[in-house]
């Protein structure tokens, strides 16, 4: 990368490893550029990050044509610092789709930083976020969703949700809305939480065992962030990958 070493005071890289991400900042890549053209639809997944010398990292720039759509499904969970950064710049009508899932155990950090363009009026973005944390790690979501002045019947959409396994993990979660519109939808949630004693409880009076019960939780908790893909197959090898990170963890 020729750009310099991100600091502190950039608000995206708040919760960022910069000394881990410093030794191979010469070696990564710029932004992966994808223009989807007017109408059409490009799908990614990305069930793990290329990773050197411990730190992985995804960074996107996509530019989405009128009445075209651009889903993103990505998983973070193979590196001592992972992060998955996704550009999106809305044409006129249409619709940015990501549903990405967090799963952290020792001393991780991993994160989902997206900024999010409505350049155009009459787009769509939902994102859903899912992040499972244990031991010491650290899961983080920062979103920023930019609104024009003439992007009118915008609809915009965040829901980010942290599970934390043990009191030593941290989530944080960054939406921001920064609209200059007036005709528009913009809603974001966000929650950090332990699992629910009383469903445990619950599952336990009928039989399962507690492991099993945790499992269980755990894995309708992630599928929430695939829940939108179409696809099948693709659909079942991120989650299948989810699965196996999730039974380390738990």
């Amino acid at each position: 990368m020729n750009a310099p070493l991100p600091t502190r005071r950039d608000e995206s890289w708040r919760y960022a490893d910069l000394k881990a991400l410093e030794t191979v900042w010469s070696k990564l890549a710029g932004p992966e550029k994808i223009i989807v053209p007017a109408g059409e639809t490009v799908s990614r997944q990305i069930a793990e990050l290329p990773v050197i010398e411990g730190v992985g990292m995804i960074d996107l720039d996509v530019t989405i044509g009128d009445n075209a759509t651009f889903n993103i499904h990505v998983l973070a969970h193979n590196a001592h610092y992972g992060r998955i950064q996704v550009k999106a710049t809305l044409g006129n009508g249409s619709h940015f789709e990501l549903g990405g899932a967090i799963l952290g155990s020792g001393k991780q950090t991993l994160e989902i930083v997206t900024e999010t363009i409505h350049a155009e009026p009459n787009a769509t973005s939902n994102q859903v976020v899912r992040s499972v944390l244990a031991d010491t790690a650290t899961g983080s979501f920062l979103g920023k969703i930019n609104v024009a002045r003439h992007a009118q019947k915008t609809d915009a959409a965040q829901s980010v949700k942290a599970m934390l396994l043990d009191r030593g993990a941290t989530a944080n979660a960054k939406p921001e809305l920064e609209i200059f519109a007036d005709d528009v939808k913009c809603a974001h949630g966000a929650t950090v939480g332990e699992l629910d004693k009383q469903a445990l409880f619950y599952m336990a009076s009928r039989g399962i065992d507690p492991a099993t019960a945790q499992k269980l939780m755990l894995q309708a908790f992630i599928a929430d962030a695939f829940v939108s893909m179409d696809d099948d197959a693709a659909r079942e090898v991120i989650e299948g990958k989810a699965l196996e990170v999730l039974g380390a963890l738990s």
